[in-house]
Parts: structure tokens; sequence; C-alpha cells
């Protein structure tokens, strides 16, 4: 028990002190578990052992991901995806199998051989996914698509683990060994055995949908939330087993689950419920990777695994990028779908030991590409920051595609930025019978947006000919609601250079930025949140029941008050920040007593006016 804390306890602190440390290199979270495995494994302090029973364990936290997924994908959408899922991730695996399998056919028998071409076809689902999260991709084009790609693969797990033993039994005659279940699948005739899997995966449904609902519906009803949690653990352990039990993936299964479960009314209990548990377990299982690589037989076999590793690389990104020609990709896409799944997966440790104990694969061929395999995964978070550089490089020499022609005949307004801001202020004006010129610089908003009607125009508002193909010289307005900060300020500084006649409404994040934009010349500032914060305090004054004139009158006078405070404020924050403190803590008390003040005044007949008619009065 004492080791067991032991270990727990230097997986943890190490997952502390790494993470942290790498995001602040920005290095994100995955390559800092990965260095911690490294530091605190066999071959750096040698601070755990049993490193393989380990990883085992924390492979769960992959099964919790792809329940977590489930969840997040109704069957309606699901079915949409059919396309890209079947098509492109089945392309994927069938070519980077052939692929592989052409060139290890050359040193190996071909039964080993096409088992290391389906083994390596496939790619980290808990790593790219995790990054993806991270970086805010998964919902992009590219990203779409990279999922795609994963749930196709852990599907083929499927077929894999069933054609493996096949491949044993041409290659070496079958010495009769297998890995034991709970239930020996392999024991009951063919058409058994697919009963048995149809039966395993009808029961989820059947659970998901009829069981799952009341049983929940019951739970919640006692109120004591540990008893859900346990039930919601319960629920993907269960999964888990069923389908090791006739020999299944279980993150298939839990999958399965969650596309099921994600009509239900406790979806969201559940995504919270579990989500600890999920990020704490593929968090060690990182590092349980990291840990994993075995330097000795590495620095044995350095050229090798070297030549392994990149070559895995190299050939798998040959086959994305065909894959995203054939699909008909974005140009801007490919790249990062090509970098993204050019690795080998979690279910290689998986489907190599399944290999060894089955007879398919011998140990002297399994050891250099399972450390290949790490490798690989272990340089996906390096090759995603590379990308992003390389991406920020180019945007900044060029834009891939050509900035639109702009028809500003007769417009009096240039808007900057149409995301979810530019979005509603582009509305209210055209609302109004005022047409602006509408520009973004995000080509895919562009496109979308355009679906819908709006005349966006797409290119960077920061260049000076694009202001002017816009009609800036003869515009009288420029809104900027860009979320940019930098860019904000560049197209400020450019418009007040050779526009100066613009009047300049702009989107400030925070009070900050708008000290900066004042900085610039600029009077006419909206701080991004402070009206929806205003509207919220003025539902919550009625809701406490508050009559509605008077808790108009209160935002009102707020309203009133904080923008007229604002100029001396930027004054004392540019001069003394120590002083600039203590005059917003006097304004903020100043405000309080206002409204003491006012609340103790009497109402007027106008005041009263608001109240008729009101049912709650």
């Amino acid at each position: 028990m004492e080791l067991f804390l032991l270990q727990l306890f230097i997986f943890l602190a190490a997952a502390a002190i790494a993470v942290p440390v790498a995001k602040k290199l920005g290095l994100g979270s995955v390559l800092g578990y990965l260095i911690a495995g490294i530091v605190i494994g066999p071959f750096g302090l040698s601070l755990i052992g049993q490193v393989e029973s380990v990883m085992h364990f924390t492979e769960f936290g992959v099964v919790m991901m792809l329940f977590l997924v489930g969840l997040e994908l109704k069957p309606s959408l699901l079915w949409q995806m059919r396309t890209p899922i079947l098509g492109m991730g089945g392309t994927q695996v069938i070519l980077s199998t052939l692929v592989i399998d052409s060139i290890a056919v050359v040193f190996l028998p071909w039964q080993q051989a096409l088992a290391v071409g389906l083994i390596l076809a496939l790619s980290s689902t808990a790593i790219v996914l995790q990054t993806l999260k991270e970086k805010g991709l998964m919902n992009s084009g590219p990203g779409r698509s990279i999922f795609s790609v994963l749930l196709f693969q852990d599907l083929a797990v499927i077929p894999m683990l069933a054609g493996l033993p096949l491949l044993a039994t041409l290659a070496l005659h079958d010495d009769g060994h297998h890995e034991s279940h709970l239930f020996d699948i392999a024991a009951l005739p063919g058409y058994l055995q697919v009963v048995c899997t149809l039966l395993a995966i009808f029961s989820i449904f059947f659970l998901g949908k009829f069981v799952s609902r009341p049983m929940f519906r019951a739970i919640a009803a006692t109120r004591v939330r540990e008893i859900f949690v346990a039930a919601a653990l319960a629920l993907v352990v269960g999964i888990s087993l069923l389908m090791t039990v006739v020999g299944l993936s279980p993150a298939l299964g839990t999958f399965l689950a969650g596309v099921v479960l994600a009509d239900s009314e406790y979806r969201h209990e559940l995504e919270s419920d579990i989500e600890p548990f999920k990020g704490l377990l593929l968090g060690i299982f990182f590092i349980s990777i990291g840990a994993s690589l075995n330097f000795t037989l590495i620095g044995e076999q350095i050229v090798l695994i070297a030549g392994l590793t990149l070559g895995l690389i190299l050939v798998k990104w040959l086959v994305l990028i065909l894959t995203s020609f054939l699909f008909r990709m974005a140009r801007k896409e490919r790249g990062l779908f090509s970098i993204a799944l050019a690795q080998g997966g979690e279910f290689a440790f998986v489907l190599f030991t399944f290999s060894k104990a089955n007879g398919v694969l011998p140990a002297s061929v399994i050891d250099p590409l399972i450390s290949a395999v790490a490798i690989s995964m272990f340089l996906t978070p390096l090759m995603f920051i590379a990308y992003e550089k390389f991406s920020r490089r180019k945007s900044v020499e060029g834009d891939e595609r050509e900035s639109d022609a702009i028809d500003q005949s007769g417009r009096k307004v240039i808007l900057a930025g149409f995301g979810r801001l530019g979005t509603d202020v582009g509305r209210f004006l055209m609302a109004a019978g005022i047409r602006p010129v509408i520009l973004d610089n995000d080509a895919t908003n562009v496109d979308v947006l355009r679906k819908f009607g709006f005349e966006v125009y797409y290119g960077d508002t920061t260049r000076l000919d694009l202001l002017e193909a816009a009609g800036a010289e003869d515009a009288e307005i420029l809104v900027i609601a860009i979320r940019d900060v930098e860019k904000a300020k560049e197209l400020v500084a450019l418009a007040g250079k050779h526009f100066p006649h613009l009047k300049i409404v702009a989107n400030a994040a925070d009070r900050a930025t708008a000290y900066d934009l004042m900085d610039l010349g600029v009077t006419h500032i909206r701080r991004e949140t402070f009206g929806t914060a205003i509207s919220i305090g003025h539902d919550a004054l009625t809701l406490l029941g508050i009559e509605p004139h008077e808790a108009f009158r209160l935002t009102r006078l707020f309203r009133r008050n904080d923008e007229g405070m604002m100029p001396e404020l930027y004054q004392m924050h540019r001069e003394d920040h120590d002083n600039y403190i203590s005059m917003y803590q006097k304004h903020n008390l100043d405000l309080e007593e206002i409204f003491n003040l006012d609340r103790n005044q009497d109402l007027d007949e106008l005041d009263k006016a608001w109240t008729v008619g009101n049912p709650e009065t």
C-alpha cells in the first residue's frame, strides 16, 4: 500500500511540476507529461517501476476520452459525418497499411509485414485530440477531418484484433497459445462469435436508450452527487468490461454508449463527473509513455530506430497529403491534417502486445517498433508547434487567398471584423438602413457568412490598399470589432495616419485595452462585456423584486457614472498607478452612495408609469 501511494505521489508531483513549466514555455500539456515521464522513468531518475502495468491501467483514460467524445456527437451528426469517417478514414488506413506493408515485406515474412502495416497505420487519438482541444481546433475544418480519421482508426482496431491471430495461424501454424479473456470467445464457433459481438453492441444501444435514463433519474432523485459519480464510472467500466469479454475495443464500446446518450438530459452531468478522471488518467498515461522509452535499446539501435521513426512519420505524412488531395480539402487545411496524424498511436502498444501473445510478431521486431512509435508520439506536440510557427510566418509574408474586390459605392461605414460581435453590429446597422462595407480576415468565416446572405469581403484590414478599396477616403465612420488587440491598435494607427477624417468606434475586450485605444486618440470605445454586464444586473434586480423603472434608472445611473469616470481614471492610470487604485476604490464607494441617495428620492409620476400593466406589480 505504501509503495502504491509513493508511486501515485511521484506521478502526480511530476505532472504538477512539469505541465505548468511546459505550458509556460509554450510546449503544451501533452509534451509536459511526456517529459515528466522521461525524467522519473527507469532511464531518468528511476523513481518509478513497472511502467507497462501502469500504462495498461491508464489506457482507461483513452476509453473515457472516447466516451466524452461520443457524448458530443448526436447520432444525426454522426450520420452526417459518415463520408469523411468511412471515406477519409478508410483511405488513410488502407493506403498507410499498403505502403508500410510493401516496405516491411522486404525484411519480414508477408504475414508479419502485414501485421506491422496494420498496427502502424493507426495514429494517437489521445495526443492529437488533447492537443486540438488545447489549441481550440476541434471544431475547425481540419479538426473535424482529423477526428473523422481517428474515429475510423478506433473502429478499425476491432477487425485488427480479430484478424491478427489468423496471421499467426498462417505464419506459424498456430501453437494454440492465445491471450485469455474473462470469457474465451475464440473457443466458440465462428457464427456464435459474430452473434456474441452483435449482442454486445446491441446491449449498449438498449441500455443507453431504455435503461440509463430511468436509472439516472432515480439516482438524481437521491440528490447524492457521489452516487451519480459512481454510477457514471460504473457505466464506463461496465461497458469496457463487456467489450473486453467479447474481444472488442473498450474505447469503441464507450464511444457508442456516448453517442447513444448524447440526447440524454443527463449528458452534461456525465461529462462533468467523468472529465476529472479522464484528465488524470490521460495525464498519467502520457507520463507512462515517456517513462516507457527504452534508452538502452535506443542507444544500441539508434540508427535503426531513428530510421523507423522518421520513415513512419514521412510515409504517413505522404499518405495523408494524398488523402487530402483525393477528398479535395482546402489547401490551407492540408498541412495541419497531415502533421496531426503522422505518428503511431497508443493502440499500437495494445496490438503489439496482443501480437506477441498470439505469436504473430517476435520480440526482436516489436521492441524497436514500440520505441519508434513512442518517439513519434513524443514528437507530435513539437510538430504542432513547428507547424504553428510556420503558418504564422507564412500568414505574415502574405495570404494564400487574395483579398476580394470590393464594391464600396455609396458606403459611409466600414465595419472591420465580422465575428460574434461584428455580426450583431452589422445586423443592427443594416436593420437601420445602413449598409456597411464589411471586412474580415478569416477566410472560412467569410465563406460561411456569405452562405447566410451577408456581403462580407475577405482581406487583412490592416493593409492600406484594402482600406482604400473599401472606400475609406469617402467613408465617415470606421467601426472596429476585431478581438486581436494588436491588430485593432494597428488599424487605428493606420486609419489615423492616412484617413484622419474617419470617426472611429472601437471595441475593447477590457478596461486595459480601452486605455490602449485612448492612447491612440480613440474616444468612442465600448468595452465588450460592459453592456451585457449591465443587462444581467438589470435582470437580477428585477428578479429580486425591484420595480422595472427603478432597475432601469439604476442601470442608467451606473452606466453614466462609469463612463464619466473613465477619462479621469485613464489619466491617473498613465501617471500614477498606486493612486489609480485608490481613485478606483473611491469611485466605487461614491457610486454606492449615489445609488443610496437615488433610492431614497421620491418617485415622480412618470417613473411610476413604468409599472402600469405589469402583471408582476
